[in-house]
C-alpha cells in the first residue's frame, strides 16, 4: 500500500471509525476549508513553513496555503467562541512537501482530537495520551514522550543575558541552530566571517530606510549594534553549557528521567516547576492506566517537528516499520491559544493520527 497511489477510500473509512469513537466520547465534529489564508500560518511559523507547505496566490484573497494541518483553524474557531471547555475531532486531507523524504506521501488523511479548557493540565495530558494509546493499542506501537516546557524552563534559568536567552528560546525547535548559538555564546566557536566583518565597521550606517538586499540600512544598523553588545558580554559559563547538555541528553523511562532531571535541578533550580508538572502528569497517567514505569521519556523529543507545542509532547511509532513517519503525534500548546486569541489563553492539548498508516499496519480491519 505504500507504493503508488494510496487507497484513499480505506484511509477515509479508518478516519471515520476513529473520529466516530471520539464523537462517542463527547467531542464535537469540526470541519474547515482545504485552502487557508497563508498570512496567519506565516506569522506563526515564519518563512520556514514555505519549505514544507504548498502556497499559491488568489487574486482576491492574496496568498493561500493548502491545509498543512488542522490545529490552527481549530484554535481560531475555539478562541472566537465563549471560551468554555470543549473538545473537537476532525478528519480530512493535509498537504506537506516531502523534499527530505521523497518516498513519503505529500497528501494524506489526518484525524485528530483537541481538548480546550481542562482545569488540571496533568489530567488533560494523561487523558489525551490515554485516548490515543487506546485507539492504537492493537498495533503494538512504541510510544515516545517528551516535554518542551522543561526545555523552555532550562533556557529561562540560564545565567546569561536576556538577549541570549531570547535567541536560544527562539531556536529550541531548531536543534542545529540552538547548538551553534550555545557554542557561540560560550566562546567555543569563532565568530563567523560575515559577522566579524560587520563588527569591524568603524561607524554605524546612516539612519535610513534605503533597502540593501531584503533589509533597510536602519535594520542593518540595529543588527550591528546588537552584535556589538553581545560581543562585549562575557562568555556563557562552562557550567551552564554542561547543564544544557545534561538536560538534552536525558533519555530514560519516565520515573528515571524525572529522578535524573531533579538531580540536574540542584544546579538549575529553574527546572523545578516544570518537573513538578512532569511528576503530576506521570501520576495522572498511572491513574489512567498507562504503564508509566515502562514509558520512555526523551528530553529532546519533539524539537524538530513540533514547533507550536510548549509542554508535554508524544508520538507513536512502528518498530517493525522504521521507514514510516509517526503514526500519531500530539501535545500541549497553551501558547498557541494566546497568540491566536489576542492575548486570551486557554489550556489546550491534542493530537493527530494517520489513518492511512493505521490501515497499512493492519489496524481497523
Amino acid at each position: 500500500m505504500l507504493q503508488g497511489q494510496p487507497d484513499k477510500s480505506r484511509a477515509r473509512r479508518a478516519a471515520e471509525i476513529i473520529c466516530d469513537g471520539f464523537v462517542a466520547d463527547g467531542a464535537a465534529r469540526f470541519e474547515t476549508d482545504i485552502l487557508l489564508p497563508a498570512e496567519v500560518l506565516l506569522d506563526l511559523y515564519g518563512e520556514d513553513i514555505r519549505a514544507r507547505a504548498y502556497v499559491t496566490s488568489d487574486p482576491e484573497r492574496g496568498e493561500m496555503m493548502l491545509r498543512p494541518d488542522f490545529t490552527v483553524p481549530v484554535v481560531q474557531y475555539h478562541m472566537a467562541g465563549d471560551g468554555l471547555p470543549a473538545s473537537y475531532t476532525y478528519f480530512g486531507e493535509v498537504f506537506r512537501k516531502q523534499e527530505d523524504h521523497p518516498d513519503r506521501r505529500s497528501e494524506y488523511m489526518q484525524v485528530g482530537y483537541e481538548a480546550f479548557g481542562g482545569a488540571d493540565a496533568a489530567v488533560a495530558d494523561a487523558d489525551v495520551f490515554g485516548r490515543f494509546s487506546d485507539v492504537l493499542a492493537p498495533l503494538g506501537l512504541r510510544a515516545a514522550t517528551g516535554d518542551i516546557g522543561i526545555l523552555i524552563a532550562m533556557v529561562a534559568g540560564l545565567r546569561t543575558t536576556e538577549d541570549r536567552r531570547t535567541a536560544l528560546m527562539r531556536h529550541i525547535w531548531r536543534p542545529g541552530r540552538f547548538t551553534a548559538l550555545v557554542k557561540r555564546f560560550a566562546g567555543l566557536t569563532p565568530v563567523p566571517a560575515a559577522r566579524a566583518s560587520l563588527l569591524a565597521l568603524d561607524a554605524p550606517l546612516p539612519d535610513s530606510s534605503v533597502m540593501i538586499g531584503l533589509r533597510s540600512e536602519r535594520e542593518i544598523s540595529t543588527r550591528i549594534d546588537a552584535l556589538r553588545a553581545d560581543a562585549a558580554q562575557a562568555p556563557m559559563s562552562a557550567e551552564d553549557v554542561d547543564l544544557i547538555s545534561a538536560v538534552l541528553a536525558v533519555s530514560e523511562t519516565c520515573p528515571n528521567a524525572l529522578e535524573h532531571l531533579r538531580d540536574i535541578a540542584v544546579d538549575l533550580p529553574g527546572l523545578l516547576p516544570a518537573l513538578d508538572r512532569f511528576e503530576a502528569r506521570c501520576e495522572a497517567m498511572a491513574k489512567r492506566g498507562v504503564d508509566v514505569d515502562a514509558l520512555p521519556f526523551e528530553a529532546s523529543y519533539g524539537r524538530t517537528s513540533m514547533e507550536y507545542y510548549d509542554g508535554f509532547v508524544f508520538g507513536f511509532y512502528s518498530e517493525s516499520r522504521p521507514d514510516l513517519p509517526p503514526v500519531a503525534t500530539g501535545g500541549r500548546y497553551d501558547a498557541l491559544t494566546r497568540r491566536l486569541g489576542q492575548g486570551r489563553e486557554i489550556p489546550a492539548v491534542g493530537g493527530v493520527i494517520r489513518p492511512d498508516l493505521v490501515r497499512d499496519l493492519g489496524g481497523l480491519a
